[in-house]
């Protein structure tokens, strides 16, 4: 079964950035809900360097019909040149759960 759902996933690199877009992407409709995992480290390529960086990953519930609000809201408010942001598609889950992830994404008519 596949839905119209999404989980994205955002890395930020402190609680207040990470705060400030959860909350702006819930307020506007654009998630259902973000989960802060903080203490990630992430090693990466960076303009020829090998960086590790201590993050805190952004699950983020949505859907695809607001994904384009939701990547613009991330980018507006990213401290990052290039913010992390990978949008999977979600095909299971308790049907329940994703029908009220759908009703918080979706924008009255």
């Amino acid at each position: 079964m596949s839905t119209d759902l999404l989980l994205v996933y955002c890395t930020c690199p402190d609680s207040a950035s990470a705060e400030t877009i959860s909350r702006k992407l819930v307020e506007r409709g654009a998630a259902a809900c973000v989960n802060a995992i903080p203490g990630v480290s992430s090693t990466y390529l960076w303009q020829g360097t090998i960086e590790t960086s201590e993050e805190i990953l952004l699950l983020i519930k949505s859907s695809s019909a607001q994904y384009p609000e939701l990547e613009r809201i991330i980018v507006s408010l990213h401290p990052y040149e290039l913010p992390e942001i990978i949008a999977v598609s979600l095909d299971r889950g308790l049907p329940d759960y994703l029908h009220w992830v759908k009703q918080c994404t979706e924008k009255p008519s």
